[in-house]
């Protein structure tokens, strides 16, 4: 913002400020390392995972609705997701996948850097906070062995914008609105909450400052309505 201003500019960070262009995300790579620097997301499983890296993947997909309030906390946030706008709505996790939400990239398989990339969140979000969301939804995975596939959360390897209506539908898929993600939030923040990392405090005044939010935009007209039905 600051050089933008210097140049005589403004800069947005929106995800999608423009209609018919495509949005922009904010994905995060990570993995636990050991003492060695090894990383202890390498292992036998699926797509050369360890078997608390497919835990932790299975408490990020479960808890996905919850963490969206967080990771994408505004109404334009979710104008990038929907079929064929490359942003990845449906939970399901896969190797080298761009349509899956949590993709196991497959550029690199060594026991240093083998990772999971998270590709919801969204440049409006409070960096600290989607980190610590996601990482105490992918240690709470880990403390209570969520299984992702028992949880029908993949891995599928397909690219579901090419599936056929009735089979996308199978697939689990992450809220639609930003109301949507907080009323998910106001039913699921226990994993938040434990070990006291998010006062139910912090959990409480962030579901009303966003529900203020959904309601404020609610009130108002949008300007496409203008073009629909001013002079209908």
């Amino acid at each position: 913002h600051n050089v933008a201003l210097r140049a005589g500019k403004t800069v947005t960070f929106m995800p999608k400020p423009m209609v018919g262009a495509p949005g922009n995300g904010m994905h995060f790579h990570q993995y636990f390392i050991d003492r060695n620097g090894k990383s202890l997301f390498y292992g036998n499983k699926y797509a050369s995972l360890s078997g608390n890296a497919i835990h932790y993947i299975g408490g990020l997909l479960k808890h996905t609705a919850a963490m969206m309030a967080f990771c994408c906390p505004t109404t334009n946030s979710y104008r990038r997701f929907g079929v064929g706008l490359a942003a990845p709505m449906n939970l399901f996790f896969a190797e080298a996948n761009r349509s899956s939400a949590v993709r196991i990239p497959g550029y690199s398989k060594n026991p240093e850097e083998q990772r999971v990339e998270y590709r919801l969140p969204d440049a409006l979000c409070n960096p600290y906070i989607a980190i610590a969301v996601q990482l105490l939804a992918g240690l709470d995975g880990i403390s209570k062995k969520t299984d992702p596939t028992k949880e029908g959360f993949g891995p599928f390897d397909v690219n579901n914008y090419e599936l056929p209506p009735e089979e996308r539908a199978k697939i689990k898929s992450a809220p639609a609105s930003l109301e949507a993600a907080v009323e998910a939030l106001a039913k699921d923040s226990s994993f938040l909450t434990a070990g006291k990392v998010f006062p139910k405090q912090i959990i409480d005044t962030w579901i009303e400052l966003k529900m203020a939010e959904v309601n404020e935009i609610k009130k108002r007209p949008h300007p496409y309505e203008f073009e629909l039905y001013y002079d209908f």
